[in-house]
């Protein structure tokens, strides 16, 4: 019987490692989390565990590195830093391993100093070794030079691996489909994330700086519990939104203009991804409103799509279509739909597609295609954003009242039995919604 969320949570990482034993039938799987990466002279940018070797381990500290071994006896071995009061003074806390085998359900946990004496041991007589080789050139040298240890015992008997298979093959495909576990906890970071999208829709006003607005959603991420933004955020006021990754985040707010902020958070490791548009001064003019609504409604005709009747790019189909009819009844492209479609120019105000994969990266593991090339189907417990857009920068073209328009409306969705759910709907999107909220005094 489980008897509390720890139980839980350890039961949800075990039986990853079991799933991905069973994947492997005999070998011995080698993930290490990310290295730290030196800032400036002895600061360091905030540590972030690797995605895969955190899926496996829930372990979050840095110098750890997790062997599985499938065959007749699998197990589980990781290694990690010792246990050091006195690092732990300047560091702070420190599991070390034996602390690493009670608490994380781990068979066996060893220093990292003795990883290049034990590794090879792992290793050795396995058929096959399941390493992503190319992600990371440091462990690839590794690696290879345990594998060349092993090859010069050949005439005692010891043998090396002799097959090497990306193991990000399978954890991929493990990744795409979330857990109940998984998904509660991309609820929580939707929730969060959509507060501070409101929060940033009550505080803007004509006249700040993009950057004071940032320092808005941020608050609201880390009052909430949320770790960390899940990537760089995008705060883009006027023409600024026109730019797909705009950054800078510095630029003064005009009046009259829309604000697009392109901004979601990570809560134990996993990612939300919220984009709103919304009128500056409170209030959309015509021509905003126009545009917004189509992008509004070519929203709708994707999330329509997201369920497991239909194929991965079904979405983006459904938006395109809608967009498409929209650009030539605006005038912005002409000719019939099928031509715009056929000659591509609607690239011109919408040149990306209409979602990725979410989870544990906000672009997640999981390939979009099958193995024939066909677009995937999609099916329960997958996770995807739906984001279309437009934008309008000035062209001879273009009415000069839509210029510098740019619009993103992005969700985050869980496919369900019948169609999906929209994680994120506690966000305001629609025209009344948002002037309500920024008048709402």
């Amino acid at each position: 019987m489980i008897k509390n969320s720890t139980e839980k949570l350890d039961l949800e990482f075990a039986l990853r490692r079991a799933r991905l034993i069973e994947s492997m039938g005999e070998g011995v799987a080698i993930i290490p989390t990310s290295p730290e990466f030196i800032r400036n002279r002895d600061s360091h940018y905030p540590f972030r565990f690797d995605s895969y070797f955190y899926y496996l381990s829930a372990f979050k500290e840095p110098e750890s590195v997790l062997f599985i071994i499938a065959g007749a006896e699998p197990k589980t071995v990781l290694f990690c830093r010792d246990k050091d009061m006195e690092r732990e003074i300047w560091d702070g806390f420190r599991y070390g391993p034996a602390a690493a085998v009670t608490e994380y359900g781990i068979d066996e946990a060893y220093s990292i100093n003795q990883l290049d004496e034990i590794a090879p041991k792992l290793i050795a007589n396995q058929a096959k070794l399941f390493y992503s080789l190319g992600a990371d050139a440091a462990w690839d040298v590794r690696v290879t030079a345990w594998l060349n240890q092993l090859r010069t015992q050949a005439r005692t008997g010891v043998s090396a691996p002799g097959e090497i298979v990306d193991v990000r093959k399978y954890l991929d495909e493990m990744r795409l489909y979330k857990s109940a576990y998984e998904i509660e906890t991309m609820r929580q970071s939707a929730n969060i994330a959509a507060a501070a999208h409101q929060r940033a829709m009550q505080f803007t006003k004509p006249s700040m700086m993009e950057y004071e607005v940032e320092a808005e959603f941020l608050h609201e991420f880390y009052h909430c519990r949320a770790q960390a933004p899940a990537y760089t955020s995008i705060v883009a006021g006027g023409a600024n939104a026109c730019t797909l990754h705009y950054n800078a985040n510095n630029a003064q707010l005009r009046d009259g203009d829309l604000l697009l902020i392109d901004a979601g958070c990570e809560l134990d490791g996993y990612a939300s991804d919220i984009t709103r548009t919304f009128p500056i001064n409170g209030k959309f003019s015509a021509a905003q409103k126009d545009l917004y609504e189509l992008v509004l409604a070519s929203q709708s005709a994707a999330i329509a799509k997201v369920s497991p009747n239909n194929h991965w790019n079904a979405p983006h189909e459904a938006a395109l279509d809608v967009l498409i009819r929209g650009f030539i009844d605006f005038g912005l492209c002409k000719g019939s739909p099928e031509e715009v479609l056929e000659t591509g120019s609607y690239r011109q105000f919408y040149m990306h597609r209409t979602g990725h994969w979410l989870g544990l990266d906000v672009h997640d593991a999981g390939e979009y295609k099958d193995k024939q090339g066909n677009w995937r189907m999609l099916e329960k417990g997958m996770a995807l954003t739906v984001e279309p857009g437009c934008y309008v920068r000035p062209a001879d073209n273009v009415p000069k009242y839509f210029w510098n328009i740019g619009i993103r409306i992005e969700d985050d969705a869980v496919v369900t039995e019948n169609g999906c759910e929209i994680i994120t709907k506690a966000a305001p999107k629609t025209v009344a919604e948002i002037e309500a909220l920024m008048h709402d005094d």
